[in-house]
């Protein structure tokens, strides 16, 4: 039986929580389920409306459409929500400019379906922790270059530039993933306020650990925020097979 838990913190440092997180363990339209985070960027109101806007249109597409396909589900959710939100940010001078990061997650009968824009990021954790997603950051771009290497990304300056977000630009386009649902296995949405504060490592032995998920949630934000708190704070885990 599936079990899950979700939670967002507004951190140390910002006035304003521009993440926004949606689950449902239940059908969504033609989905079974469907988990997502988004974070936010843009002015002082705009970001937090991006990313709400973001997940509210995309769960509205899915409920409404006649696709059967999940991928093309999320696929155009995405597109429908980029083309919504980039409307407004041009027929808006406070808004012009905002934009989102999504990650969001279905899980089917033999594999859990993920969709990637941005920089928030889906891991999946066992024995080890492996991270599904690629950021659309320019410093991931680095990396992947040989111009960096991983020790040097964590705490780059330019950390927090992306190159792909939904709403900056008329087209978007999401990155999708596939993973095998293992027994022991537990997923993991978060935003950047989670991965720049806690490493990999760290995040691993908080989910292996001892508790039940509302309690790792719990762990895993007091430790982003022990580590500086310096971004908003998303987590969601799910427990694909929790007894």
């Amino acid at each position: 039986m599936i079990k899950t838990f979700s939670m967002t913190d507004v951190g140390k440092k910002r006035e304003v929580n521009q993440d926004y997180i949606y689950t449902s363990e239940m059908p969504v339209g033609n989905l079974p389920n469907l988990f997502l985070v988004a974070d936010g960027m843009g002015g002082h109101n705009a970001g937090d409306y991006a990313s709400r806007y973001t997940a509210e249109t995309m769960v509205q597409d899915i409920e409404e459409s006649k696709e059967t396909d999940p991928k093309v589900l999320l696929d155009r959710a995405i597109t429908r929500a980029n083309t919504f939100v980039y409307e407004k940010a041009q027929s808006h001078k406070s808004m012009y400019g905002m934009g989102t990061t999504v990650v969001a997650c279905v899980l089917l009968e033999d594999e859990l379906l993920v969709a990637n824009v941005g920089d928030s990021r889906l891991y999946v954790i066992n024995e080890e922790i492996r991270q599904i997603t690629i950021d659309h950051s320019l410093v991931e771009e680095m990396v992947r270059m040989g111009g960096l290497d991983r020790n040097q990304a964590r705490n780059h300056p330019d950390k927090n530039i992306i190159t792909r977000a939904v709403g900056v630009r008329d087209t978007v386009e999401p990155d999708f993933f596939r993973v095998g649902l293992l027994r022991d296995d537990t997923f993991l949405l978060c935003s950047d306020g989670l991965s720049n504060m806690v490493d990999d490592e760290e995040i691993r032995m908080i989910v292996q650990g001892p508790g039940d998920l509302v309690e790792k949630t719990q762990r895993l934000i007091d430790k982003a925020n022990e580590n500086g708190g310096l971004d908003n704070i998303s987590v969601v885990l799910i427990r694909p097979f929790d007894s």
